[in-house]
This record gives structure tokens, C-alpha cells and sequence, in this order.
């Protein structure tokens, strides 16, 4: 599991893999009774700006426009770590050159 800006990612993409209903309930592999840390589905404006590299200002101003999917938890603002990667796979493909690397 890499590490980026501090949230552990699954994967050496920034594509994390669906949480089954146990690993969410703590039962599970990734769950909290085995001890390891909880794979992390949604993120913080500033933890997602962060694995793209960018501020968090920036990354609000993503969010708010639409361009990045969120969602809102109470009164709290999150964004899943597979909108994230959905927006850098628009960019590739917005690309004009198609996905360079």
C-alpha cells in the first residue's frame, strides 16, 4: 500500500479498490479487528489535492466547478479517492497529444 500526501492509497495507482461491507464493518481483511488500517474511500479536499500535487485551493476551485466529484458527509465535504482518478483519466483524454506519460 503506497502513501500519498499522508493517505494510504492501495496500489501504486492512485485507483483503490472497492471496500467490501466487512472491511467497512471492521470484519474484514483491511478492517479494524485485523489490526491493519482501514482502506480509505473518500478523501479530503486537501488530501485529494494533494495526491494530484496541487494546493488545496486549487482543489477547491476543482470541486466547486464540478470538474471533480464530491460529496458531502454531514457538513463535511469529501471527495472519493476514484473521482480522482476519473478526473486524471479526462485529462489523458483531453490530452492532445492522448495519454502521454
Amino acid at each position: 500500500m503506497e502513501k500519498f500526501a499522508g493517505v494510504a492509497v492501495p496500489g501504486s495507482s492512485v485507483m483503490a479498490a472497492a471496500a467490501t461491507s466487512a472491511d467497512l464493518a471492521g470484519d474484514g481483511p483491511g478492517g479494524a479487528l485485523s489490526g491493519a488500517r482501514p482502506v480509505r474511500i473518500v478523501l479530503t479536499v486537501g488530501e485529494a489535492g494533494g495526491l494530484l500535487g496541487i494546493g488545496r485551493t486549487l482543489m477547491y476551485s476543482l470541486v466547486s466547478s464540478g470538474a471533480v466529484e464530491s460529496i458531502t458527509i454531514g457538513r463535511l465535504r469529501r471527495v472519493p479517492v476514484d473521482a480522482v482518478s476519473a478526473y486524471v483519466e479526462t485529462l489523458r483524454a483531453s490530452s492532445p497529444d492522448g495519454a502521454a506519460a
